[in-house]
């Protein structure tokens, strides 16, 4: 991925404003899931290291035309490598490690380490970080996220953790500049259960929200 992809990829991430968490306990799982969620309107998918096999569901999903496919819980360089090869084009990580934002840097992929502090999230920035992810942010809430903004102006969060239907415009009008859906969304109980469609139907519940959003 040249340079110029990378900050198309950026621009792409920007644009949808979300972003889906995947976790499940099957790759096969994830991967309809994945679908249900594409079928809702959200094209940004994260497919956490946790699942099983999630380089094949990073393959398959890359595929799809219109899916930007990143990888999430990454912790090493060489798991950046082995993400970008099955079709990652940005990568999360939940902590402040060095060693991913520089080997992110290397293969011209986004890269949006974790952080909750305002020392480790000028910290993350200045080691090249493209966003910062602020988690937990279900433990934080909006409030934090507009706090933070007070001295870090120029430094763009990504909020992680407890984002639903009626707390995502909060989220946005605290300056968050992209939102990340995990359990609300990606919901355990409607995926041990069979029940995609109502995945699919809060998909479409974000999607409307962030569309009609004019902040």
């Amino acid at each position: 991925m040249s340079a110029e992809r990378r900050n198309e990829q950026l621009d792409l991430l920007r644009s949808e404003r979300a972003v889906a968490v995947l976790r499940a306990d099957d790759a096969d799982l994830a991967y309809d899931v994945a679908c249900a969620v594409l079928e809702g309107g959200i094209r940004a998918l994260e497919v956490t290291m946790t699942v099983p096999d999630a380089s094949l569901v990073m393959t398959r999903l890359a595929s799809i035309d219109g899916a930007l496919v990143g990888a999430g819980t990454v912790l090493t360089a060489e798991e950046v490598d082995q993400c970008v090869d099955d079709g990652a084009h940005f990568i999360f990580s939940p902590t402040c490690c060095q060693d991913v934002v520089v080997r992110s840097k290397e293969r011209d992929v986004p890269v949006i380490p974790g952080a909750m502090t305002p020392t480790e999230v000028l910290t993350a920035w200045r080691m090249g970080a493209d966003m910062v992810k602020v988690f937990p942010a279900a433990r934080l809430g909006p409030a934090f996220l507009s706090d933070l903004r007070g001295p870090l102006p120029g430094i763009p969060l990504v909020p992680t953790g407890g984002i639903t239907d009626e707390n995502a415009t909060d989220y946005l009008d605290a300056g968050a500049e992209l939102l990340c859906l995990g359990s609300w969304l990606v919901n355990r109980e409607l995926m041990s259960q069979g029940r995609l469609d109502e995945i699919t139907e809060r998909a479409r519940s974000i999607r409307r929200i962030l569309d009609a959003y004019g902040g």
